[in-house]
């Protein structure tokens, strides 16, 4: 029997797997496919990427440095008001290379990882957690002391478990153009409903193009990114579409089993990223876990929320900037258009010493 039972070889997943193993763990990670495909998510993370990762990764996984982000209240042709440092505020990665990556660092630990592993089924008892999953072989059942759900925003392991949806969803997808970009600043628009869009240079890689909004919205998520590549006159020649959860449940654990990542809408609810995130508690999910224990998953849901509510509210507030009248956020963006002191992944720095003394600056 297995101390847990990981559904999701994602970077939540892996990164649980590798540490947990650390840890002196038994761990089996089901992946219902080969990992890093489908592409669901987009690969613009802040620097604190490399932390996570083997050392090494950041040598063939990076793709392009960025300094700074050019909003838009309209399209490419609408005036741009640019946030900037003077030094490297992001990265632009291999976003299947970074699945790929943390995946085998969690089998070079010890992790045991099956891909072609679709979860069908999972039954919590006393003890012991009975998963059920499809193989390439049929149908096989897998015991372990937890199961950990990492499968995504459309989460099987938490249907299973009865846990609460995440509170929203929107739908994002992506397109990838192959003409090489060696730009160093991402354009957003502020023109999809209640999200944005995004374009993101790659350097040799090519060009991201990326937008969510709400499921349902007239015109869909597919229309609204037509329209918005073609405004760039950028011909995409891949695509991918994949639910964004937004907002976490009350409870994202069970009696033994808890969600990790999308599966628990650990998210920021102004761009929709999860990796860091989700790697986050997934660390915190180590530490505080007993697999011996249910009890101990209360310590988990308390560590993930001490160190990411106020992120998440934060965020919260942010993103309803995005459906402010057009003069309210041309006003606003032009106000406080320049150098920035702002950590792409914590809202809460916006109120750091750094950014405050940024700030004055232009007064």
């Amino acid at each position: 029997m297995y101390d847990f039972v990981v559904v999701g070889a994602g970077p939540a997943g892996s990164r649980f797997a590798r540490q947990a193993v650390r840890a002196g763990h038994d761990v089996l990670v089901l992946e219902r496919g080969q990992v890093g495909t489908p592409l669901a998510c987009s690969g613009h993370v802040s620097t604190d990427i490399w932390e996570f990762t083997p050392d090494g990764a950041r040598d063939h996984l990076l793709q392009n440095e960025v300094y700074g982000a050019r909003f838009h209240v309209d399209g490419p042709r609408s005036p741009e008001h640019p946030f900037y440092k003077d030094e490297v505020i992001s990265n632009v990665i291999d976003r299947v290379g970074l699945d790929k990556t943390l995946a085998r660092a969690a089998e070079d630990a010890g992790a045991d990882l099956r891909e072609n592993h679709s979860v069908t089924d999972v039954d919590e008892h006393g003890k012991h957690v009975d998963v059920t999953a499809n193989t390439p072989d049929g149908a096989e059942t897998f015991r372990g002391k937890m199961v950990v759900g990492c499968d995504g925003p459309v989460s099987r392991v938490r249907r299973e478990l009865g846990l609460p949806e995440p509170k929203e969803k929107l739908q994002g997808v992506l397109g990838f153009a192959p003409k090489a970009h060696s730009g160093n600043f991402v354009d957003v628009h502020l023109t999809a409903p209640k999200f944005f869009a995004w374009r993101i240079p790659r350097g040799d890689a090519g060009v991201e193009f990326g937008l969510a909004a709400p499921p349902g919205s007239t015109p869909s998520a597919r229309a609204l990114f037509d329209r918005f590549t073609a405004e760039y006159s950028a011909e995409t020649d891949e695509f991918c579409a994949g639910m964004i959860p937004i907002g976490p449940p009350a409870r994202v654990s069970a009696h033994r089993g808890f969600l990790i990542g999308d599966a628990a809408a650990q998210t920021k609810p102004f761009t929709g990223g999860g990796i860091l995130y989700g790697m986050t508690s997934a660390d915190h999910a180590v530490r505080t876990i007993d697999p011996d224990d249910p009890g101990t998953l209360s310590h988990y849901e308390r560590a993930w929320r001490n160190e990411l509510k106020n992120e998440i509210r934060l965020g919260h507030w942010v993103r309803r900037a995005y459906s402010l009248p057009k003069s309210v956020q041309t006003a606003g963006l032009r106000s406080m258009a320049g150098e920035i002191g702002v950590h792409m992944d914590r809202p809460s720095s916006f109120f750091s010493a750094e950014n405050l003394k940024t700030l004055l600056k232009k007064t």
